[in-house]
């Protein structure tokens, strides 16, 4: 699990710096691309639009869903959006689970701040944490 939180710690730095020189407005898929070539650089190893499966009843569909970046085990749903909304949570939360992997973050760009649009998700009871360096239980 700390291979994955000192990922987590680039990947976010990684974010605001972009955020900060780029600010909001960009397509999701400029903040996409821009961010996995800034964490490859950074010496991470970097997937795009990972294909997630899925299973149910016995069917078996091997493109249901692509995750935007997974960086080690740790997956990154990228937005740009003007306020993030319960949906996007869920979303990130479910790709989590299918791709069994323990935590992602959720990160919009459309926002004024990056600060205001940046969700640690883990896989739990507890699963949605605003990003905080102090948690409050």
């Amino acid at each position: 699990m700390a291979e994955n939180e000192e990922l987590a710690r680039i990947a976010i730095d990684c974010g605001l710096h972009l955020h900060k020189q780029l600010g909001p407005g960009l397509l999701k898929s400029a903040y996409e691309a821009l961010l996995a070539e800034r964490l490859r650089r950074e010496g991470c190893e970097v997937e795009r639009q990972k294909l997630l499966p899925i299973e149910f009843e016995g069917i078996r569909l091997e493109e249901a869903y692509r995750v935007d970046l997974l960086v080690g085990g740790t997956l990154i749903e990228i937005k740009s959006v003007e306020r993030l909304s319960a949906v996007h949570c869920k979303q990130l939360l479910t790709y989590i689970r299918l791709a069994q992997q323990p935590v992602g973050l959720l990160m919009n760009f459309g926002g004024e701040t990056f600060r205001e649009g940046l969700r640690r998700i883990v896989k739990g009871p507890a699963n949605i944490l605003p990003f905080s360096k102090e948690r409050k239980d």
